[in-house]
């Protein structure tokens, strides 16, 4: 006989807790950052495979793109997600599964040329239709439920909006820096901003005494308690070990979504 093990559930809408007004500079200099780096790769890197086994950097760009448009304009929103709800429920999926297939998929005949121009420009449409949203659009549920770590939790749009799009983006330009061999650029300013505000959910999730030293431009140290587990890394690695996209032990394990 075999068993169903369902997920648990958090009851607490979880809200961004970054300042909306530099959220929401972080957003802006992320979208250009990233078409930065895009722009700067040559021809060979777009086919270079990702952490995200199933795309390539072209594929990955897509989404990228394809995410941004999504946040640029609501009938756009609407219509991605409609074709996810359905692509969801036709395939047995989850719909963020699916709504980054739509991403990607409908952008497969993109050339690298073609996908630098845009991330070029939607992103500042992006970064304007995610700070035009209205607090009273931000203060409520997402609506799909986001499993992290087994638990099911409810989102504010305001976290997705402030807090997410910025983390996918500024992952997905680590992982194009990993796959390509290329430098990630970080300043404490940028991505020091990001990655702390990534340390003190971890914080929160896990709850315990810890003491925490990350290294290079966008790192930083922070603890709480005493006599907790002590972690000494690389800050971008930190965040991709939390994300998914390594193995760790201990409070390393606890996972923070991107």
């Amino acid at each position: 006989m075999s068993t169903t093990v369902k997920n648990q559930k958090s009851t607490a809408l979880r809200r961004p807790e970054i300042p909306r007004p530099a959220a929401m500079r972080l957003a802006a200099d992320e979208y250009r950052r990233y078409a930065d780096a895009v722009a700067a790769l040559d021809a060979t890197a777009w086919t270079r495979p990702t952490a995200c086994t199933l795309w390539d950097v072209r594929q990955m760009t897509a989404h990228v793109v394809g995410m941004a448009e999504m946040a640029a304009g609501i009938r756009e929103g609407a219509r991605q997600r409609k074709i996810a709800g359905r692509d969801a429920a036709a395939k047995g999926i989850a719909f963020i599964d699916a709504l980054t297939d739509v991403q990607v998929r409908e952008r497969a005949d993109h050339d690298p040329a073609r996908l630098t121009t845009d991330v070029r420009a939607v992103g500042p449409r992006a970064a304007r239709g995610r700070r035009m949203t209205p607090s009273f659009i931000r203060r409520r549920d997402m609506g799909v439920a986001q499993v992290v770590q087994g638990v099911e939790e409810s989102w504010a749009l305001g976290f997705l909006l402030d807090v997410i799009l910025t983390r996918d983006t500024w992952m997905h330009r680590s992982d194009v820096a990993e796959a390509t061999g290329t430098t990630m650029t970080l300043t404490p300013e940028h991505d020091g901003a990001i990655v702390a505000d990534v340390v003190a959910e971890w914080a929160g999730r896990h709850g315990r005494p810890y003491r925490l030293n990350l290294t290079g431009p966008a790192g930083g140290e922070w603890g709480a308690g005493s006599g907790g587990e002590e972690i000494e890394m690389d800050a971008v690695q930190f965040c991709r070990v939390l994300s998914g996209r390594g193995s760790g032990s201990g409070l390393l394990s606890t996972e923070v979504p991107f």
